[in-house]
């Protein structure tokens, strides 16, 4: 058996190709600290000869991936593609606030701000890599919240924060893209422009309504020329043309402004319009009063005048402001979404809202008294503190999709490396795979996330491993012929005479503030190794923790490690992950899609939900691998694993004449 320890730094080579696709690659016993994870060990004697061949592999692996990388290089729009592998200067990070001083939430990643950090040598290669296949982002420059996603005359379409002008935010107006299927998207002309005085300073974030009589609604922030949010209404210049491509702003614009109490910086986001018994529309608009986020509510019956409700939808104090609400309907019985309109006593309403603290997105489960115009969550105790995911995931949009009756979920993916490294690139931030969001009628208590079945239709060749056991302290590489660009599903068993043996703990636990895969416990960690050079010095885990309480409960926790995502110096390297229902009988499972710089994880079917950015150096292109591995102390893991290779989507311009 060929040792190995994927939890610390390698001095040498170990030519995996030594172990079959299923073997055992067995882990040193012992703790496996933060501080122990990156001691070496010496070879044994033994393997002299394997560490020897495996340099001569190791030569000649690069020598083919020098030679082929450009030619490895996937299709997404206008990306830039590897011309040179020479290093670019290091400098010191010296990050700067964007946003905060024009009314809106943090732009820039600040995580380095105050310490001292050396920006990473990126060269073209590294970089060329780092952009998407099949997740949407615009051909260049700087994007962010998604806006207005909606269904018209059999094309989805979908509008996004953008600035045109470079890779960092600023001078903000609206991209447009559309396409047939949510996958294959077409770039089509800006949408709307800062070009009078009520968004002058921005063409902030805004959601789109569908009337029964056909014609759409636009709302959107507005950032003035003073810098004062308002709300404004367009809607196409052609309802004839199924692309959309024209819009015009109304000439009474700006149709709210902040009302008596709210600063004139804190008034934003209008959600989709919903009806209502008495024959209005309402719409939710987030705001706060000193440190409590709230939404307020408007009614209307032409989306020109507008009426505000006395109290609010919701407040909930200590949140400060409360960013891109959303607020929609979920069914108690069914399998299917449901229009924003839809009320009654089988549905419960979800509330949503971005917090401008801590830049993640909220929710929860509720009832909604339409009459007196409140919503009151399940569970009062927790306000609104679920997540829709404990990664990378802001600013989110959800729409009735009526072509096929389901509510569609998109999420803003920022970028977590350093603004230098965006602007070397060329371009910041990309989109979630959208998400069809239902109500977990099994628990009652969270939401359900799952990627839109059409991203199945990038899958190309596949293979299964059935039933491969994983001893503790073990890895095992798994044998498929490029890792950059996968869709994986995974189940796990934990061995039962183990959990029956293992002790009862009252040590709680904590994916954020544990050692990561590297802090063994009985009962984990164990689960899948994506994005993962041959040595392992570069890996990002994606596993289960299962805690035994006092009670002989079992409590499951889902996390995803980025401490060894990267060799960079400059990329944040978070643990990411939460607690995750798992009833009665049900197996341990997991969905990854990975697509070079993101992958996106769900749980359980999509109770938990985890988003990472990662930035690799040398587990890209040809020489990123995928393995199994369980770093638990006293449980075998029995695993059975599918994994696809995906396509690109071919994300381009759109062409007149052309079809998605």
């Amino acid at each position: 058996m060929l040792e190995s320890d994927p939890f610390r730094d390698f001095s040498k080579h170990e030519d995996p190709s030594i172990a079959l696709p299923c073997s055992y690659i067995s882990l040193p016993d012992g703790p496996h600290t933060r501080e122990l994870a990156s001691a070496r060990r010496m070879p044994p004697k033994g393997a002299i000869f394997k560490v020897f061949s495996g340099v001569l592999m190791l030569a000649s692996f690069f020598a083919i991936i020098v030679g082929g990388r450009n030619s490895d290089v996937h299709a997404n729009g206008n990306a830039l593609l590897a011309t040179s592998t020479s290093s670019m200067a290091s400098e010191p990070l010296r990050p700067v606030s964007r946003g905060v001083s024009a009314g809106v939430s943090e732009k820039a990643n600040r995580v380095f701000s105050g310490i001292e950090v050396v920006s990473f040598p990126w060269n073209n290669t590294m970089l060329s890599w780092q952009r998407t296949a099949y997740h949407f982002q615009p051909e260049k420059n700087w994007m962010n919240d998604p806006n207005g996603p909606m269904y018209y005359k059999g094309w989805y379409h979908f509008f996004y924060q953008y600035n045109p002008n470079g890779p960092v935010w600023g001078d903000i107006v609206w991209g447009h893209a559309a396409s047939k299927d949510l996958i294959h998207w077409l770039h089509l002309p800006l949408a709307m422009v800062a070009d009078q005085w009520y968004d002058l300073n921005g063409v902030w974030t805004g959601s789109a309504t569908l009337l029964p009589d056909g014609r759409v609604i636009m709302l959107y922030t507005g950032s003035t020329n003073e810098s004062v949010q308002v709300q404004n209404l367009a809607y196409p210049a052609n309802l004839s043309d199924p692309l959309l491509v024209n819009w015009e702003k109304y000439s009474g614009n700006p149709v709210l402004r902040p009302p008596p109490g709210v600063d004139l910086k804190d008034f934003r986001d209008p959600t989709t319009a919903w009806y209502t018994s008495d024959g209005k529309w309402n719409i939710a608009i987030g705001s706060k009063v000193n440190k409590t986020g709230i939404t307020l509510i408007y009614h209307t019956e032409d989306f020109k005048s507008y009426e505000l409700l006395d109290g609010v939808l919701h407040a909930v104090p200590g949140t400060g402001m409360w960013e891109c609400v959303d607020f929609y309907p979920v069914s108690k019985i069914s399998g299917k979404g449901l229009d924003t309109s839809a009320n009654g006593p089988e549905v419960k309403h979800v509330l949503k809202t971005s917090l401008d603290n801590d830049k993640n997105d909220y929710y929860a489960i509720g009832t909604y008294d339409e009459k007196a115009g409140r919503w009151v969550p399940d569970n009062s105790k927790i306000g609104i503190e679920l997540r829709y995911d404990y990664g990378i995931f802001y600013a989110s949009k959800s729409f009735y999709d009526l072509h096929k009756g389901r509510r569609v979920l998109w999420g803003w993916i920022k970028e977590s490396d350093s603004e230098i490294a965006d602007v070397k690139k060329g371009w910041a931030s990309v989109q979630s795979i959208p998400r069809t969001v239902l109500l977990d009628t099994k628990t009652g208590t969270n939401l359900l996330q799952w990627p839109v079945e059409e991203v199945d239709s990038l899958r190309l060749t596949s293979r299964e491993f059935e039933r491969v056991e994983v001893k503790a302290g073990s890895v095992v590489p798994l044998d498929i012929d490029a890792a950059t660009q996968l869709d994986i599903f995974a189940e796990f068993e934990l061995d039962k005479e183990a959990l029956e043996m293992t002790a009862q703990t009252n040590v709680e636990f904590s994916c954020s503030t544990s050692g990561g895969a590297a802090e063994r416990g009985a009962l984990g960690p164990f689960g899948l190794l994506v994005l993962a050079d041959d040595s392992l010095s570069e890996q990002t885990p994606v596993y289960f923790f299962v805690a035994k309480g006092t009670d002989g409960n079992l409590k499951t926790f889902f996390c995803a490690d980025q401490t060894r995502s990267s060799e960079a110096t400059d990329v944040n390297k978070q643990i990411y992950g939460s607690s995750v229902p798992v009833l009665k009988d049900e197996k341990l499972s997991v969905r990854i899609l990975v697509d070079h710089s993101i992958v996106e994880i769900f749980a359980q079917g999509g109770r938990t939900c985890i988003t990472s950015r990662v930035y690799p150096t040398k587990a890209i292109y040809g020489a990123a691998r995928l393995f199994l591995f369980n770093n638990a102390t006293g449980a075998s893991v029995t695993s059975s694993v599918k994994i696809w290779q995906m396509n690109s989507a071919f994300i381009r311009p759109f062409q007149p004449g052309q079809d998605a």
